[in-house]
């Protein structure tokens, strides 16, 4: 059997004895059996910050409720980006074949920050010092997008992909991280302007992003068509 490309960058990263494909697809089932353990722990984590109502009638209930709108608000958002890394992780680990490069260092440090989300959440809805509550919760999205676009970029590097997955798959990845990266890094210095424009990018950004990829993707798609006999 002709070695893959996956074995060879295993070999001249870690300088170590070829390993059978079997254990190196075992490998990379344990790592995303553990990612999607750690996540869903982050997940779980962040719904027990969630305050319990203590109102003993429904007035007092809904007005507790809207007295917390900003914490469920923030719960919110946390389960969709949490969701988001998630996806983009089960999307492009799915084809990968085997670890190599820095893979499993980058991904604890990614899964490290994912544990912080309940406490990034937190610290965001707490009262008063907007900015210093503000950024922190934005420097981690923005540090996980850049994890995982170096995590990426190792498995091109090395070949760590197998051949017959998607042509664009590292393409998209990259770019749905960099959407991302970009709207919570915009937002830390708004959040020195407005509030508002600062969780603002948080939606447009990634909105507006997502819009022009599917636009990218349907003229490629009909320019595909055209150039075809």
């Amino acid at each position: 059997m002709t070695n893959s490309p996956a074995v060879s960058a295993d070999v001249s990263v870690g300088g170590e004895e070829e390993e059978p494909f079997e254990v190196r697809a075992v490998a990379v089932e344990r790592l995303i059996f553990f990612a999607d353990a750690v996540i869903a722990i982050a997940i779980t984590l962040l719904a027990l910050e969630l305050p319990l109502p203590p109102g003993v009638t429904n007035r007092e209930v809904l007005h507790f409720f809207a007295r917390h709108r900003d914490e469920y608000l923030a719960f919110a958002i946390s389960f969709w980006v949490i969701g988001a890394y998630w996806m983009g992780h089960h999307r492009t680990f799915r084809w990968v074949t085997s670890l190599g490069g820095r893979l499993t260092r980058i991904t604890l440090i990614w899964l490290m920050l994912q544990v912080l989300m309940p406490f990034a959440t937190r610290l965001l809805t707490g009262e008063g010092a907007f900015q210093a509550r503000f950024i922190p919760y934005a420097c981690i999205q923005v540090l996980l997008s850049v994890l995982f676009i170096l995590m990426v970029g190792d498995l091109r590097r090395y070949h760590l992909i197998r051949d017959d997955a998607p042509p664009t798959l590292v393409r998209d990845a990259v770019w749905r991280s960099s959407i991302l990266a970009l709207g919570f890094g915009v937002s830390i210095p708004l959040s020195f302007v407005s509030e508002a424009w600062a969780y603002g990018c948080w939606i447009v950004i990634p909105v507006a992003g997502g819009v022009l990829r599917r636009r990218r993707r349907r003229r490629h798609t009909v320019q595909s068509a055209a150039s075809r006999p």
